[in-house]
């Protein structure tokens, strides 16, 4: 499938819903590219395309819904997948970062364990706005001696600068959509 009909497949795929989770707020629904599996599949191809011949030791997964893109591409590059949690939800030890959001603050975790020093990371989100959550996955990761060497989202939203915010790493996305 060409560049253009993957992007208006994906497009057509992500559901927005205004106001959520606050006034004000486009939010744009990965869950419906699940549905979807044309355009959830080609997400996936894409995905493994962009990263098959890179060095990449491990892919760093943010809870949840880069757990879903994550996973398979993990699997289909044969390295390991560490995941990236919500404050809590790890038992042991952990690495742990505070960030602010759009619309609050939040704290995630990875466990000791799983991050190896002087390893190459891939960090996957669903969604890449203000690069809080991704910097903050940085931080845990650096925290362990691992290196972030780029940041994966499915989509950018790329009025809220989070290129400029996230540099020097390199951050890729399949779409850029807009919150107006």
């Amino acid at each position: 499938m060409a560049t253009e009909q993957f992007d208006e497949l994906l497009n057509k795929a992500i559901r927005r819903v205004p106001n959520f989770p606050k006034e004000g707020i486009l939010f744009f629904d990965v869950t419906s590219i699940f549905t979807n599996p044309g355009a959830f599949k080609h997400c996936l191809d894409r995905m493994v395309e962009l990263y098959k011949s890179k060095p990449i030791d491990a892919i760093a997964a943010v809870e949840s819904r880069g757990f879903l893109f994550a996973s398979p591409l993990a699997d289909r590059l044969g390295i390991p997948l560490v995941l990236i949690r919500k404050k809590g939800k790890l038992p042991g030890d952990v690495y742990r970062a505070s960030y602010s959001l759009e619309y609050g603050e939040a704290t995630i975790e990875a466990h000791k364990s799983d991050i190896e020093k002087g390893k190459n990371y891939l960090v996957i989100d669903d969604l890449i706005a203000t690069g809080g959550t991704l910097t903050a996955s940085k931080n845990v990761i650096e925290q362990g001696g691992g290196i972030v060497s780029e940041f994966f989202g499915v989509i950018g939203i790329p009025e809220l600068n989070y290129k400029k915010k996230l540099a020097p790493v390199p951050v890729t996305t399949l779409i850029d959509l807009s919150e107006k």
